[in-house]
């Protein structure tokens, strides 16, 4: 192997075996083990455990800032928001290792830690888009820090538990989320769906008009029986 093509064995197989076993029951006779070589190399690409467990926090911070960052990126900020809880389920399933490595160096509600640190640049960011929003709406910008950190802890923990779970299928946890967010507890969708997909989208308004025109059928024979005429309803 070249020096780089090494450097990169030895950064997937750390990032392995931290994400089982977490930094402390790792060890650098292990790592150099399973690679197929002496202590010495590992040392002398990283410096140490503590410099190869750097280096692999680094690259999952700077993978999933990347991916919510660009989903937050133009768009209605329903969209917006659909697109980060989107970018964040899809790098815990594709993965999983390095979100159980970023969760256990600080957990999703924890105030300290690299995971914690990566969530308040991200709050940081959507904290702009809820101002401009809340400006929009008459409502007071300066309580948008406060729902920008309430929305991004729901999705990261959310997150966290759906790691293990894995059910349902991430578009639909996404839903649910926005769903929760966007409509709030008073007003949830009784089945929520992303406005990406068109598919669902159609049918949701096809269950509406069905409905729509039963309750008119309903309100004529109400009419009819206590003899008003049904066209002025």
């Amino acid at each position: 192997m070249t020096g780089k093509e090494r450097r990169e064995q030895l950064l997937d197989i750390g990032r392995t075996l931290f994400a089982e076993r977490g930094f402390d029951g790792t060890s650098i006779e292990e790592i150099a083990s399973v690679a197929g070589v002496s202590k010495p190399v590992v040392y002398e690409h990283f410096g140490g455990k503590e410099g190869l467990y750097a280096v692999v926090v680094d690259r999952e911070m700077a993978r999933l800032l990347d991916l919510v960052t660009r989903a937050l990126g133009g768009g209605h900020p329903r969209q917006q928001i659909e697109r980060a809880a989107l970018a964040l389920l899809e790098y815990i399933e594709d993965s999983s290792e390095g979100f159980r490595i970023l969760v256990r160096d600080s957990h999703a509600a924890s105030a300290t830690g690299t995971f914690a640190s990566l969530l308040s640049d991200i709050a940081g960011q959507v904290e702009h888009i809820l101002g401009d929003e809340f400006k929009e709406k008459g409502f007071d910008p300066k309580s948008a820090p406060l729902y920008a950190q309430a929305l991004i802890g729901m999705v990261a923990m959310t997150g966290t538990y759906w790691l293990d779970v894995r059910k349902p299928k991430r578009e639909e946890v996404a839903a649910h989320l926005v769903n929760l967010a966007w409509n709030g507890l008073s007003g949830l969708e009784p089945k929520p769906y992303l406005t990406t997909d068109h598919k669902a989208r159609q049918k949701d308004l096809k269950a509406k008009a069905k409905e729509a025109a039963k309750e008119a059928k309903e309100q004529a024979r109400a009419a009819r029986r206590n003899g008003a005429d049904p066209a002025s309803l």
